[in-house]
């Protein structure tokens, strides 16, 4: 991709030119989900770090169906902790194996010193949004409603969530705040998916489109909303989308230059300051979409992760009255 990835931070640019590509040049093609999938499958899984422990707790839905929440906690110490509810990445449609990341789950458990809880929310198109909201706000209240029983701090549990899954994680705080919950201890979001509608100047930037393009995007989203995409869209299907940001928890945001979801994050740190919540917006020069899970020892995503797990850590770990 001439041009595009001259800009990129060196190490950035190397990892993907390491990477195999898509046809169109990027490294996500959204055109065949179901090839994948398979291919997701098909990785192989690391084996189970013994700092951690591993259990998966299944929720009953209202229609008899459960829902998974992966647990990873760890181990030693058998103490109350904090907990951070985890939205993986995937467009809204790719991830429905938390264990497939038990090395990333692990890794935050263990330098937040936290319960990380890996909710396997539904997947679009088989389950249209707000499925995915509705079961990350299930999730939550049962972790609060059952603390005790998981060894969790019901004060002192956080949402966040990584591209596809920011638009879940943020709607399910908009669920919590709206329907009188005890409110989450943080919200953090990593190069989010938010907004359908994709006015911003990035989601038209042909530099942006090195992870994903605007049309996989589109993709992604017609798969999420079916053809209310461009109508009048609830912000529980589509938070980018909310106009009343109010009574929010303390939220991160960290956004790319080259990725055409930039301008919605920035966006939407820029409406929660505006309606009071406290907001830490962190804008990576040189970087593309998820820079810290294609290139994970590049020292962009060693600084970006001191920065982000910071942010965690002290939100998760302080004093209720702070």
């Amino acid at each position: 991709m001439p041009g595009i990835t001259d800009g990129l931070d060196p190490e950035l640019a190397a990892a993907f030119a390491a990477l195999p590509k898509a046809a169109n040049g990027t490294l996500v093609d959204l055109s065949d989900i179901p090839a994948l999938r398979a291919a997701g499958a098909r990785l192989p899984v690391n084996p189970p770090d013994p700092r951690v422990t591993i259990d998966a707790v299944r929720i009953k839905r209202d229609d008899g169906t459960e829902l998974e929440v992966v647990l990873y906690r760890p181990a030693g110490a058998d103490q109350v902790r904090p907990a951070l509810l985890w939205f993986h990445a995937g467009a809204q449609v790719l991830g429905d194996n938390a264990r497939d990341d038990d090395a990333y789950h692990t890794a935050l458990a263990l330098d937040l010193d936290c319960v990380l809880a890996a909710v396997v929310y539904r997947l679009a198109p088989e389950t249209p949004a707000p499925g995915a909201a509705e079961d990350g706000y299930l999730a939550y209240t049962h972790l609060v409603a059952h603390a005790a029983e998981h060894r969790i701090d019901p004060a002192r549990i956080g949402l966040a969530g990584a591209s596809g899954g920011g638009a879940p994680s943020t709607a399910t705080a908009l669920m919590v705040r709206d329907r009188n919950d005890p409110r989450p201890r943080l919200l953090g979001l990593l190069y989010p998916m938010l907004d359908d509608r994709l006015e911003t100047p990035s989601s038209f930037e042909i530099t942006a489109e090195v992870v994903l393009s605007r049309p996989d995007i589109q993709l992604a989203w017609a798969a999420v909303l079916g053809d209310r995409v461009g109508k009048d869209v609830h912000p529980y299907s589509a938070p980018g989308r909310a106009t009343d940001l109010s009574d929010l928890p303390d939220t991160f945001v960290a956004v790319a230059q080259f990725d055409v979801l930039r301008d919605e994050g920035i966006e939407f740190a820029r409406s929660l300051n505006a309606a009071g919540v406290p907001a830490d917006l962190h804008l990576y020069a040189r970087a593309f979409h998820a820079w810290d899970r294609f290139a994970p020892a590049s020292a962009l995503t060693r600084a970006s992760e001191v920065t982000w797990h910071d942010f965690l850590r002290r939100n998760l770990h302080k004093p209720q009255s702070a």
